[in-house]
Order: C-alpha cells, then sequence, then structure tokens
C-alpha cells in the first residue's frame, strides 16, 4: 500500500500540470487586454490608460507564444498570485482563502452526518427488503433525490425564517459581523463556530449555529437521500451473495449477518458516491450559498462568473481541480480498509 501511495504522490504533479495546462488554455479565448486583469494587484495599475495597459501586456508577455505565457502564468500561480478579482476587490488568492473555512464549515456539519445516516439507513432498506422499514426508507430517499436543491432550500428558508423566524439567511447577524470585526476577537481558523468557541463568545456562537442550521438541514437531506438509494441498491447485491447465505446456514444471528458481513462490503458504491459528492460540495455549494445568502465559495464563484471575472473564475477551477484530485486519492485509499479484498498495487 505504501508503494501505491508513493506511486500516486509522484503522480500528482503530473496531473497537476495538465489540469493547469487545460486551465490555463482557456484564458487563450480572450484578447491580451481582457487577459491583463490576471496579473494586475489594483485598479491603480489602469489609471494610465492605454499606453498604461500595453505596457503591462508587454511586461507579462502577453503577446509572447502560448507555452512562453504560460510559464509565466504558472509561475505567479505557484507563487500564490492568481491575479485581482473586480467581483471582490481583492486579489482572487486572498478570497479563496478567506471564503474556504465558511464552505468547509458548512460542508462538514453536512457531509458526515448525511453519510453515517445514509449507511444505517441504506442497511436497515436492503435487510428488510419489501418489508415497511424498506417501503418507509424508499419513499424518504425518493422524495429527497427528486426535490431540486432550490425548491428544498426556498421551502426550509420560507417556513424556518419566513414563518417561524427562527434561522435568518446569511452567516451571521449584523451585531455579530460587528463583534467578529472588533479588536477583542481573534480569528484562528476563519470558522464561526470554532473561532467563536476560542474565544468563549457563548452568544455569536449561538448566532453563527442558528444562520447554519437550514442550509446544513437542506444539503444534509438532499445528499442523504442519494447516498442511501445507492447503499440500499449495494446491499441488496450483496445479500444475494454466497457468502451470506453461507453465514445464514451456519446460524450466525441475522444482525451480525447484515452489519459484519453484509454492510462493510457494501460500502464501497457509496465510498465512491460520498467521495463525489462531497468534492462537489467543497467545491462550492453554489445553489444553496446562493439561497441562503452564504458568503462561501459558491456564491463568490456564482458572482464572479455573473460578472465576467476571469480571474476568479479560473482560480475557483484551479482550486476546484486540486480539491477534486485530493479527494479522489483519499477515496483510493480508503478502499482496502474497507474491503481488505481490495490491493492496491
Amino acid at each position: 500500500m505504501l508503494n501505491y501511495v508513493f506511486r500516486r504522490l509522484l503522480f500528482l504533479p503530473i496531473v497537476f500540470a495538465a489540469l493547469s495546462l487545460m486551465i490555463f488554455s482557456l484564458q487563450m479565448l480572450l484578447s491580451p487586454v481582457q487577459r491583463i486583469s490576471a496579473y494586475i494587484t489594483s485598479n491603480a495599475d489602469l489609471k494610465g490608460g492605454r499606453e498604461q495597459i500595453d505596457a503591462l501586456i508587454e511586461k507579462y508577455g502577453l503577446d509572447d507564444p502560448f507555452l512562453a505565457q504560460y510559464w509565466g502564468w504558472l509561475k505567479n500561480v505557484l507563487n500564490g498570485n492568481l491575479g485581482w478579482s473586480e467581483t471582490a476587490r481583492t486579489p482572487v488568492a486572498e478570497v479563496l482563502l478567506n471564503l474556504f473555512p465558511a464552505t468547509a464549515e458548512l460542508v462538514v456539519l453536512a457531509f458526515i452526518p448525511s453519510f453515517l445516516a445514509a449507511i444505517w439507513l441504506g442497511t436497515k432498506a436492503g435487510a428488510n427488503l419489501n418489508k415497511l422499514p424498506d417501503h418507509i426508507i424508499r419513499i424518504f430517499a425518493i422524495v429527497g433525490w427528486s426535490f431540486p436543491t432550490f425548491v428544498f432550500g426556498l421551502i426550509m428558508l420560507l417556513f424556518f425564517y419566513g414563518y417561524l423566524g427562527w434561522f435568518p439567511p446569511g452567516r451571521l447577524s449584523q451585531w455579530a459581523i460587528t463583534e467578529i470585526a472588533s479588536t477583542n476577537f481573534i480569528r484562528y481558523t476563519g470558522s464561526n463556530l470554532i473561532d467563536t468557541v476560542l474565544n468563549g463568545r457563548g452568544a455569536l456562537f449561538w448566532d453563527s449555529l442558528r444562520h447554519l442550521i437550514a442550509p446544513v438541514i437542506t444539503l444534509t437531506y438532499i445528499n442523504l437521500a442519494n447516498m442511501t438509494r445507492v447503499m440500499r441498491t449495494s446491499m441488496l447485491e450483496t445479500m444475494r451473495q454466497d457468502y451470506i447465505r453461507t453465514a445464514r446456514a451456519k446460524g450466525l444471528p441475522d444482525k451480525v449477518v447484515e452489519n459484519k458481513h453484509a454492510r462493510r462490503n457494501a460500502l464501497l458504491p457509496v465510498t465512491t458516491m460520498a467521495g463525489m459528492e462531497l468534492a462537489a460540495m467543497m467545491g462550492g455549494v453554489v445553489i444553496t450559498e446562493t439561497i441562503f445568502d452564504y458568503h462561501g465559495l459558491g456564491q463568490f464563484a456564482a458572482h464572479a462568473a455573473a460578472n465576467l471575472d476571469f480571474p476568479a473564475v479560473l482560480g475557483f477551477a484551479l482550486y476546484f481541480a486540486v480539491v477534486l484530485v485530493l479527494i479522489n486519492l483519499i477515496v483510493d485509499l480508503l478502499y482496502p480498509l474497507i474491503d481488505p479484498r481490495v490491493t492496491l498495487r
């Protein structure tokens, strides 16, 4: 397994190089004047008008051959310079670093319970085929799978905030934003929940939590429904295997057969899907963040695309590519831990 991990790690730079080449190629669809925004760091760089723009184009070699331009861009990326975002009026790298904790906070709170609950529900449904628990779980999963995210999110917003007034949109209330921006509050991680605990601010913690509850429920239910369907199908396939019939013939209790023998071997498909779901969520849950006005990576990417903020879109695409590759690697490494029959060579 260590050899496999070592080979995959050696292969990662090649994958990242290929992804960066594909992402950079998108820039070549634009003129040098349009692409200069990927290199400037503030609006002050453009005060000189056309002459200064031409000077910047020459400085950064935007009229050079493709490979020369790619190498210059790659050096900027490796130095942490992803360009200037007109949408956020901030360097792209700084925006991504500032918004990543917000999206990670939302994703972790939604993904972990949905993954664990999907395993339990899928196991129950598969072990009780065509019985009452199976029918209830199937209806629950089908309804969640059929619901568009924006419809379910709007229902949550209308009911919990519009009718009950419990869980408001946004990431914090205005008074909490003022408190966190003050010199008395120390930022450790960028996560509101963690930082409010570390600062010992109970009121701020509760305000942050109540803004998270509605979007977390939305993401949890939608992902739970999808993963439950996969786990149930995988469980049904596993329950038909010869070794399951042999275990039952030996007189093992149903709970032991289902939980120890069947469930573990049925986990591979749902683990694969969970990895894909996690990568997609870490790339920014655009619809959910937009509906609940939650200031994360997804909302930023949507605004950047709407404003034709090309450096921000490219920076976000590069970030998402890295997340996707790393999560796929982690999922591959989990396979032999879940099922010892899987070997990594």
